[in-house]
C-alpha cells in the first residue's frame, strides 16, 4: 500500500513477539490503530550488528519467517525495509567469489579496493593527511585485509564493523545488484526503502568520503529512479548537523528529524520552550519525525539549534534526571560506534516520568511530518540494564525483547493507554494534514502553542503546553482531546 499520514513503528522483527507473525498478532491485538507503517528492521540473513551486516536480501532469515509472513503485515500496514547501500556482510556472494577467484571473479569491481583507489592519486597516496581526511567510525585507516585464494593480499574499504565490507557504488556489477534488490523488496511489500549510512557510499580521492557533492545527489537519484514506477520512495539516513538533511529536503526527498530528540529533552529539562519552537518553524513538512530509535540519542543532530553550552547541558542533565542512564553505557566499554550517541530509551532519559514522557509525545505529534515511534517507546520502555550488562553491548539497553504476555501488560499502563489513544486520534484527523500549515508561538519563556490546520483550512489541532511543569491541552476543532493538568 502506498505511504500513509500515519504513525510508523519501528521494530524488529523479534522485539514485539518472537518472530514477524507474532509481531504482526501483536500489533493487531493491542496496538490497532494507534500505527500505520511499520519499519520492519533488517530482517535478512546478516553476520553482525543486528541485521545491519546481510549476506543476502533475496530471502527472509527463518528465524523471523518467510516473505509470506512480511506480505502479510505489508496488507494492513504501508511498510518500509532497509537496504544498506554502503557494505554487504563477508559472508555474500559477491566476497566469496572474489576471495577464491580475485582478479577472475566477476565481482572483482564490487568493492573499494583500497590500493587501486589510491593507485589513481599516483605515488605515495595515501599519505596521512589523506587517511586524516577520511570521516572515519574508528581510529585506524577504514581498511581490512583480504587474503585471497591464490595467496595474495589486499586491502578493501572497511568503514564499520569487521564483517560490513564497503561496496564500489560506481561499479556495474554494483549498480545491478542494486537494482535487483530494490526492485524484489518492492515486490515483497516495500513501500519505502531506508538507505542506511549512505553518505559514507561515495569515496572520492581529495574529500572526506562523506556525502561528497555533486555525486551523492547521483546516486541517491539513481536509487529513485529504479523505484519511481513501483511509487515507492527513499528515506536517506544520516546522523549529522541538521544542514545536511535540510539539504535532502531541498531535493524533495523525505528525510529524518533526528534534531527534535535532544531539542525535545532540552526543552523538558530546562522548561524552556525556545528553541524548540525554533526548530519546529523551520522544520519541513515531507519527513518523519523521531524521538527514539534503534541507534542511540543523537547529540549532534541538534547543533547550532541549541548552542554548545545548551547540548552540554542537556547532556548532562540526561545523566542527572536520566534512570539509569551512565556515561560508560555510551563508551567503547560498551561497544558504542558513535561518541555522539547517547544510550538510553527516551522515556528512562526523562527520568521514566509518565508526565514528562506523554508531553514529549505531544510535542512530536504536533512537529511537521510523520510520526515514527520506536517500539520500546510505544511502550514507554525503561532503560534493559539487564540485556546490557549481559550483551556488553551499549545500545541494548534500548532494546528489550518482549514477549506477547508482556505486551499486553505494558498497555494497560495509563502513560502507554495514553499514547496510543494520541496516536491514534492524529493518525485520523484531518488537521495533520502534509499539505496543511503549522503556527508556533510562545506566549511565555515555558509555554508554548502548536497550531494544525488542514489545507482547505477545515480542521484545527492545537496544543498548548507548559515544558515546565508539564501541563498541556489538546483540543481539536475546540473539543478537548487530552488533558494533563
Amino acid at each position: 500500500m502506498p505511504i500513509q499520514n500515519k504513525a510508523m513503528l519501528i521494530t524488529y522483527s523479534d522485539s514485539l513477539g518472537k518472530n514477524i507473525k507474532e509481531t504482526h498478532e501483536v500489533l493487531k491485538t493491542y496496538i490497532k490503530d494507534a500505527i500505520g507503517g511499520v519499519h520492519l528492521l533488517p530482517f535478512f540473513p546478516s553476520t553482525g550488528d543486528r541485521g545491519f551486516a546481510p549476506y543476502r536480501y533475496d530471502v527472509v532469515d527463518p528465524a523471523f519467517g518467510d516473505w509470506d509472513d512480511v506480505e502479510a503485515l505489508g496488507e494492513d500496514y504501508y511498510l518500509m525495509f532497509d537496504f544498506m547501500i554502503n557494505h554487504i556482510s563477508k559472508k555474500s556472494e559477491m566476497y566469496q567469489d572474489f576471495k577464491a577467484k580475485h582478479d577472475d571473479s566477476k565481482y572483482a569491481d564490487f568493492f573499494i579496493r583500497w590500493e587501486k583507489f589510491w593507485e589513481q592519486a599516483g605515488a605515495q597516496r595515501p599519505t596521512q593527511a589523506d587517511v586524516d581526511l577520511i570521516y572515519k567510525r574508528k581510529d585506524k585507516a577504514p581498511k581490512q585485509a583480504i587474503e585471497f585464494a591464490d595467496g595474495t593480499v589486499e586491502h578493501l574499504w572497511n568503514t564499520f564493523g569487521e564483517e560490513q565490507i564497503d561496496i564500489n557504488v560506481k561499479s556495474q556489477v554494483a549498480n545491478a545488484f542494486f537494482k535487483q534488490t530494490l526492485i524484489d523488496m518492492v515486490k515483497h511489500g516495500a513501500d519505502m526503502i531506508r538507505l542506511d549510512a549512505f553518505a559514507y557510499a561515495i569515496k572520492k580521492v581529495d574529500t572526506n568520503d562523506f556525502f561528497v557533492e555533486p555525486e551523492i545527489w547521483d546516486l541517491l537519484n539513481e536509487v529513485q529512479a529504479i523505484l519511481a514506477p513501483y511509487k515507492a520512495e527513499i528515506l536517506p539516513e544520516i546522523h549529522e548537523h541538521y544542514t545536511i538533511p535540510q539539504k535532502i529536503s531541498a531535493h524533495d526527498f523525505f528525510i529524518y528529524d533526528f534534531t527534535l530528540p535532544m531539542t525535545t529533552l532540552y526543552t523538558l529539562y530546562s522548561g524552556k520552550t525556545a528553541r524548540l519552537a525554533k526548530w519546529l518553524k523551520m522544520s519541513p513538512m515531507k519527513q518523519f519525525t523521531t524521538l527514539d530509535t534503534h541507534d542511540g540519542i543523537g547529540v549532534v543532530d541538534a547543533k547550532d539549534i541549541l548552542t554548545d553550552e545548551e547540548i552540554e547541558y542537556a547532556s548532562n542533565e540526561l545523566y542527572k534526571v536520566g534512570a539509569n542512564v551512565k556515561r560508560k553505557y555510551s563508551s567503547a566499554e560498551y561497544n558504542n560506534l558513535d561518541i555522539y550517541q547517547i544510550n538510553s530509551t527516551y522515556y528512562s532519559a526523562l527520568g521514566d516520568d509518565d508526565r514528562a514522557y506523554l508531553l514529549s509525545r505531544a510535542f512530536q505529534i504536533f512537529a511537521p511530518g510523520i510520526p515514527m515511534v520506536y517500539y520500546v517507546g510505544l511502550l514507554a520502555g525503561s532503560n534493559d540494564l539487564k540485556l546490557l550488562e549481559e550483551t556488553k553491548e551499549g545500545r541494548n539497553i534500548n532494546r528489550h525483547y518482549y514477549t506477547k504476555e508482556e505486551v499486553a501488560k505494558e498497555v494497560q499502563r495509563p502513560v502507554v493507554a495514553n499514547l496510543l489513544q494520541l496516536l491514534t486520534w492524529r493518525n485520523q484527523f484531518a488537521a495533520f494534514d502534509l499539505d496543511g500549515s503549522i503556527e508556533v508561538t510562545t506566549p511565555s519563556d515555558t509555554t508554548i502553542k502548536i497550531v494544525r490546520t488542514d489545507a482547505a483550512g477545515q480542521n484545527e489541532a492545537v496544543l498548548v503546553a507548559d515544558a515546565a511543569n508539564k501541563t498541556f491541552t489538546i483540543t481539536a476543532n475546540g473539543q478537548v482531546v487530552m488533558e494533563q493538568n
